[in-house]
C-alpha cells in the first residue's frame, strides 16, 4: 500500500504521521514518480517546525529519486520507465508523487537511487554556493562549518576538484576523521574550539576567502571574523538556532549572505543548468556519504537522529 508521511500542525518528530495515500494521474506538464530513495534535508526540520510553512496536506521532504510511472499530457523528452531524481519542491516524503515536468532530472544508471535522492539538494546548494555567492577558483581558501555532514562532504569534494583549499570545523575526532576522508585540508574539532584563532594561524593572518556557515547561533559571528577583507560569508542554516543580532560594524571588510537554494532551484532554467553540472558531479564521485537508512515509515526516527546531531552524511528514506 502507498504511503506518505505528513503533520497537521508544527512541532517536533512525532506531530509526522503515517497515513495511506493514492498514486494520483499526472497532469498537464506532469509527471508522477515511484520513489526508490528519499533524502532527508534539515530544511524538512524547518518546514516541521513551521519555520518555512508548508501548503496542505502538509508533507515533508524536498528531494527524491525513482522510476516515472505515468506521464501527462504535454510532457516531452520523458517516458514511463525513466529514472530522474529532483530537488526543490516539499512533498517527497511519500511512496510516488506528482511533479512538474521540468523537476525531474534523468538519471545515469550508474548513480544509484539513494545515493542521487541525498545529493541532488546539496549538489544544488553547493554549485550555488561555489559559483554565484563566490566563485571559486584555484587556491581559494574555504572554511567549511560541519564538515562531516551531508552538505559538507560534497561541498569539500567540489571545491578539492576546483584545487581550492578547506578549512573544516566539526564537534568530535570521529567526524574530523570523516572530514579528513571528504578531503579536508585542516580540521578544527571541538564545539569550544577558538575558531577565529586557529583559522588565522593556518592562513598566516590573513582570514580565508569564503566561510560556508550552516551551523547558525554565535558561529555567524565567529564567521564573520575568520574572513579576509572583501572576502564573503554564506549563512545557510541555523542548526545552533537563530543568529542574535548583529550590527553592521560587525562585518568588517567582508560581505554576509543568506542564500536560498530553494529560491535558486525556483527558476527552471537556472534549475537545469545547475541540475546538468550535479549530474557530472555526480559521475566523477562528488557526492555525499550515506550517513543513516530508514523506512519512510521511520521518518521521525530519522529527523529526531538528524535533529540530534548524532548522523553523519546524508540520510535516505527507503519506501
Amino acid at each position: 500500500m502507498d504511503i506518505r508521511v505528513c503533520m497537521k500542525l508544527p512541532g517536533g518528530p512525532d506531530v509526522l504521521e503515517v497515513i495511506g495515500a493514492v498514486a494520483d494521474p499526472p497532469g498537464p506538464g506532469q509527471v508522477r514518480l515511484r520513489h526508490h530513495a528519499i533524502g532527508v534535508s534539515f530544511i524538512d526540520i524547518y518546514h516541521r517546525k513551521g519555520l518555512y510553512p508548508l501548503e496542505s496536506p502538509k508533507v515533508p521532504g524536498v528531494e527524491g529519486a525513482g522510476v516515472i510511472e505515468a506521464v501527462g499530457p504535454g510532457v516531452e523528452g520523458l517516458q514511463v520507465g525513466d529514472r530522474a531524481v529532483y530537488a526543490g519542491i516539499p512533498g517527497a516524503y511519500a511512496s510516488s508523487r506528482l511533479l512538474p515536468a521540468w523537476r525531474a532530472v534523468p538519471l545515469p544508471s550508474d548513480i544509484p537511487f539513494d545515493i542521487a535522492a541525498t545529493s541532488m539538494l546539496r549538489g544544488l546548494t553547493t554549485h550555488m554556493l561555489l559559483t554565484v555567492c563566490h566563485p571559486v577558483r584555484p587556491g581559494s581558501v574555504l572554511l567549511v562549518h560541519a564538515a562531516a555532514g551531508g552538505l559538507g562532504g560534497i561541498l569539500t569534494r567540489w571545491a578539492k576538484h576546483l584545487d581550492a583549499t578547506v578549512i573544516g570545523t566539526v564537534s568530535s575526532p570521529e567526524k574530523g576523521a570523516i572530514a579528513k576522508a571528504n578531503g579536508v585540508d585542516h580540521v578544527i574539532v571541538g564545539r569550544d574550539a577558538d575558531i577565529v584563532s586557529e583559522t588565522a594561524v593556518l592562513t598566516h593572518g590573513a582570514g580565508v576567502d569564503f566561510v560556508v556557515d550552516g551551523v547558525g547561533g554565535d558561529m555567524l559571528r565567529q564567521s564573520l571574523r575568520c574572513v579576509r577583507p572583501f572576502g564573503d560569508v554564506a549563512s545557510i542554516g541555523w542548526v545552533a538556532g537563530p543568529v542574535p543580532p548583529i550590527g553592521i560594524e560587525e562585518l568588517g571588510l567582508g560581505t554576509l549572505s543568506k542564500p536560498s537554494v530553494m529560491a535558486y532551484a525556483a527558476d527552471s532554467n537556472r534549475y537545469r543548468q545547475a541540475a546538468r553540472a550535479v549530474m557530472r558531479a555526480l559521475a566523477r564521485g562528488v557526492t555525499g556519504e550515506i550517513g543513516g537508512t530508514y523506512r519512510l515509515a521511520d521518518a521521525a526516527m530519522a529527523h529526531a537522529e538528524l535533529e540530534a546531531g548524532r548522523t553523519t552524511g546524508g540520510l535516505v528514506l527507503l519506501p
